[in-house]
């Protein structure tokens, strides 16, 4: 029921496959690499294309990569099973030749294979027969989310605090008590041991209080057993807190989930503290988790540096674009093809699409593109007199007189009122009557959730066909950012009623400047739709439009 599985590694190299069917599986597969694996989003373990579904495992010993594609229609319980059961196989049958990179060994592994697939099939059937019971409550998810579970009281951080050892019990022995040789009596040791031990432990203050180990009369030997019994508890329970996970896991040893889960947990607050949304900060910390998981650590690396490294090169690959967009280069061969450039402009209410869609006007403008601002934001009360106004002030900069007489900028408006696809098509027509390079098409702000305003915009971008479709968001969102891009994304899917639907191409991020440190909307926009940041608002005037620097953003988040 496998259509396909196969085993590359890391630098593309099949080192065996398998493929059932006589279906082309290479789109699938490369699909996965350039927007799973590659874009650090390898946290699910599954990837749909097409009429594929994609499981794959990761092994970070020897940089491998095991993927089993199936049809999406089937419930297959056993992939799992089966994916790590085979991962251990191989690992089992050519270690040697793993260990010293022979990528272009002959890897016999069919007979493997097949035991193994007819055994978590027969795992699967046996699985079947068993009647499932309900989770209780306690194993839900729910259970972890509750309000009781979200409360810190004061006594349970008091019951976190390290226990303090009670002085040994004093025997009661006769005052003045010498003996013969002339040695002072025990009472009077027992004190000055005290004494000792107290002006010791004031010289040595550290930041963790430890237990410490007093010494004892030779009478309490009796309990010095259970002492040590209770001691050894102490410091296994001491390992799973995060300081000592930090300093004890240095060396040379494979990475587990365990060891990276107290990093992967502050790792996670800091990201939402920066305001990253709650569920990308998790799928970020888990892809990490899943691309260490039995990698190797060297002599002098340590479990924190290595977790924050790797989230570290994550960011920047996600915020580094798959497809870098040149709207310099793309308006210049659509003005040799004697045709206008049209960028689309859509977003919620208030984050400034108007203002930026004039900051890349002037932008054009210097560049030497004459633009055209189709006003089809037909709703909003003085939408078109901010538009005329923006047009006004930018041929006051680059009047006609410098450019051959010629307005470097225009305005195509019919009011209120009016259908906005209907005058986005007669805004292009016109450019390309009169020979504008580019046409901005502003469009209303509207809700994610407002059904009739999403198909209006739908109809606009399935009508118009633009070149490049701009979502215009705040740098100040967190999670609203998810909602927002996913259900804008899903409406130019379900509204556009095309095969192919054309949905979001690109992110103009605004209000950059009054964020500071805090630029998680970044990482959350551009891991939800895939697309890169194009353009970055950082203030008020026409020059206040930057690219995206990814390492400075990443740095920002990371400090």
């Amino acid at each position: 029921m496998l259509d396909l599985f196969t085993i590359f590694s890391k630098g593309g190299i099949v080192l065996w496959c398998f493929q059932s069917t006589s279906q082309i599986f290479a789109p699938s597969v490369n699909a996965l690499i350039r927007s799973v694996i590659l874009q650090e989003r390898t946290g699910n373990h599954s990837f749909e294309h097409d009429s594929l579904r994609l499981q794959y495992k990761l092994d970070n010993e020897f940089e491998l990569v095991f993927v089993v594609a199936y049809q999406k229609i089937l419930q297959l319980s056993y992939v799992d099973k089966f994916l790590n059961d085979i991962h251990l196989e191989f690992r089992d049958c050519f270690k040697n030749e793993l260990e010293h990179s022979s990528w272009f060994y002959n890897f016999e592994f069919e007979h493997a294979y097949r035991t193994v697939l007819e055994r978590a099939e027969h795992w699967s059937r046996s699985q079947a027969k068993i009647p499932k019971q309900m989770r209780t409550f306690d194993e839900s998810q729910k259970s972890k989310k509750t309000v009781a579970s979200m409360i810190e009281r004061k006594n349970d951080k008091d019951d976190k605090k390290p226990a303090k050892i009670q002085d040994a019990p004093k025997q009661e022995l006769p005052k003045h008590q010498v003996e013969h040789n002339g040695e002072l009596d025990e009472e009077t040791l027992i004190a000055n041991r005290m004494k000792l031990a107290q002006k010791m432990a004031g010289q040595k203050k550290k930041a963790d209080k430890h237990i410490r180990d007093l010494e004892v009369n030779s009478e309490s030997e009796d309990s010095s057993d259970q002492e040590e019994i209770e001691q050894s508890k102490q410091q296994v329970q001491k390992k799973t807190s995060m300081f000592s996970m930090f300093k004890s896991l240095v060396g040379s040893k494979s990475l587990k989930q365990e060891d990276m889960l107290p990093v992967l947990e502050k790792l996670k607050d800091h990201l939402i503290t920066k305001n990253v949304a709650a569920d990308i900060a998790q799928k970020l910390c888990d892809s990490v988790g899943t691309k260490l998981e039995g990698k190797i650590l060297g002599t002098f690396d340590s479990v924190a540096n290595t977790v924050k490294a790797t989230l570290t090169d994550a960011l920047v690959q996600i915020l580094s674009p798959k497809r870098r967009i040149d709207i310099l280069r793309d308006a210049l061969e659509a003005k040799n093809s004697n045709r206008p450039y049209v960028m689309t402009f859509c977003g919620v209410n208030g984050v400034g699409k108007s203002t930026n869609l004039a900051k890349i006007c002037f932008w054009l403008i210097e560049n030497n593109f004459r633009v055209l601002i189709a006003a089809c934001d037909t709703f909003r009360a003085g939408a078109v007199e901010q538009l005329r106004t923006h047009m006004r002030h930018l041929n006051a900069l680059h009047p006609p007189e410098k450019h051959g007489n010629q307005s470097m900028v225009q305005l195509y408006e019919k009011g209120y009122g009016k259908d906005a696809a209907g005058i986005a098509m007669e805004a292009i027509r016109f450019a390309k009557d009169s020979r504008i390079d580019v046409v901005l098409v502003d469009t209303a702000g509207r809700m994610q959730d407002n059904e009739p305003l999403m198909r209006a915009l739908a109809k606009l971008i399935k009508v118009n066909e633009p070149d490049l479709v701009l979502f215009v968001g705040e740098a100040l969102v967190g999670n609203e950012a998810v909602d927002q891009l996913v259900k804008f994304n899903q409406a130019l899917a379900d509204y556009s009623q095309s095969a192919n639907p054309h949905m979001i191409d690109g992110i103009v991020l605004t209000k950059f400047d009054t964020i500071d440190d805090k630029v998680g909307a970044a990482i959350t926009m551009t891991y939800i739709t895939g697309q890169p940041i194009v353009f970055v608002g950082t203030g008020q005037t026409y020059t206040d439009l930057k690219s995206l620097n990814a390492k400075a953003v990443v740095h920002a988040l990371m400090k």
